[in-house]
């Protein structure tokens, strides 16, 4: 049955205020299309490429030692940074520790190594952004499905866009549901108040869209159903820049189609 027109409209206004809360969040002054580094910090404090100061790291805190002469200030309070200063973080947190000009640097802890990204607010990923490409509003990729819960959450062992940096999945559950009479099974993770957070790959990858997708569904129904709109399918920040670290699908997180729906590759 296809959708009416009165119904097709009011959904696809839905999905246009969507677009443009996610726009209008990717645009932040130093959100993820503002990276232009990634580096580890060495183990005695030395001189980062692009970045004032010495930096460091004894492998449970990690120090910024600098000069009042080099600019660099608190994010938090704006104080200059002049002697030594240190903080702490658990793996996977991220700071944003100092800025310098139009840069924010961000202190983050992955695979138990402290990191350091740049966050200019004049990347040209961000100056010149004007929205993510997408496919056309699909009402034929909004299925009904139904979540199936494992009975204790399964951590594995993923991959992520960075190769150095081994990540972890911490699966709740999988999402059963069928496209074009094919069933399918995602695994899925938890997300926030209750929605379902998940990864795939799908027969557009690295042609129409990016490497890898996700999708938040809302939390399911008390019968166990839930609502798979692949019209809100979004890019990870890797997508749009070589600096980030987000997480690759599980293993079995595949759909055997082209799911031309959601964002398209930015690049």
């Amino acid at each position: 049955m296809t959708t009416q027109a009165p119904e097709l409209t009011r959904l696809t206004e839905r999905w246009d205020r969507f677009r443009a809360g996610r726009n209008t969040a990717l645009a932040a002054e130093h959100g993820w299309l503002t990276l232009t580094s990634f580096q580890w910090l060495p183990a005695e404090p030395a001189a980062l490429e692009g970045i004032p100061g010495l930096w460091g790291s004894d492998g449970t805190t990690a120090s910024l030692t600098a000069a009042a002469g080099d600019g660099l200030t608190l994010v938090e309070g704006g104080a200059a940074v002049a002697g030594t200063i240190t903080a702490a973080l658990a793996d996977e947190e991220s700071l944003l520790w100092v800025r310098f000009g139009s840069v924010v640097v961000e202190l983050g802890m992955r695979a138990n190594r402290y990191m350091v990204r740049t966050r200019d607010a004049r990347s040209p990923v961000l100056t010149q952004f004007t929205g993510v490409p997408v496919f056309g509003y699909n009402p034929g990729l909004v299925v009904t499905g139904t979540f199936e819960p494992y009975a204790e959450p399964r951590s594995v062992d993923i991959a992520t866009a960075n190769p150095e940096v081994p990540g972890v999945a911490v699966l709740v559950g999988e999402v059963v549901f069928a496209l074009n009479g094919t069933s399918h099974r995602l695994a899925a993770e938890q997300g926030r108040l209750g929605s379902l957070l998940v990864t795939f790959l799908d027969d557009t990858n690295n042609v129409t869209s990016a490497h890898w997708r996700k999708l938040e569904l809302a939390r399911p129904r008390p019968d166990g159903t839930v609502v798979v709109d692949f019209n809100r399918a979004i890019n990870y920040p890797s997508a749009f820049t070589d600096y980030g670290t987000c997480p690759a699908p599980v293993a079995g997180n595949r759909i055997n189609a082209p799911i031309e729906a959601g964002e398209r590759s930015p690049r």
